[in-house]
């Protein structure tokens, strides 16, 4: 981490409280309390999209988290992953924030472990 990094780093961290916990309006991630996203981790408005259907392998899942995987270190928070199950590329993974990235990520890791995907 450079030196800028770093004062990027901590000039985050004392604007205050990053927030950690997030749900879906729509397509949209907004913060939210802890408990309000633990009701959420059932929901199966949490799937962007699966390719082909859970079973068959390779098969690729991309999935809101709502919760920020990125520690703190880039701007944005990382809500939003896809994996690659079985095959070639098994245990590839990818994050990202938003919806519309996590399709593109989708359609990336179906091209990668070589299975066609359109957006619905």
């Amino acid at each position: 981490m450079t030196s800028e990094e770093k004062v990027k780093k901590v000039a985050r961290i004392l604007q205050g409280p990053r927030h950690l916990y997030y749900l879906l309006e729509g397509h949209t991630p907004v913060p939210c309390k802890r408990e309000t996203w633990a009701r959420i981790l059932d929901d199966s408005s949490r799937v962007v999209a699966q390719t082909p259907q859970k079973g068959a392998r390779p098969w690729v899942s991309t999935v809101f988290l709502g919760l920020d995987h990125s520690r703190g270190d880039i701007d944005d928070p990382l809500l939003f992953e896809t994996m690659i199950f079985g095959g070639e590329h098994d245990g590839w993974e990818n994050r990202c924030s938003t919806w519309d990235e996590a399709e593109r990520m989708h359609a990336k890791a179906c091209k990668i472990a070589g299975i066609a995907w359109k957006k619905p």
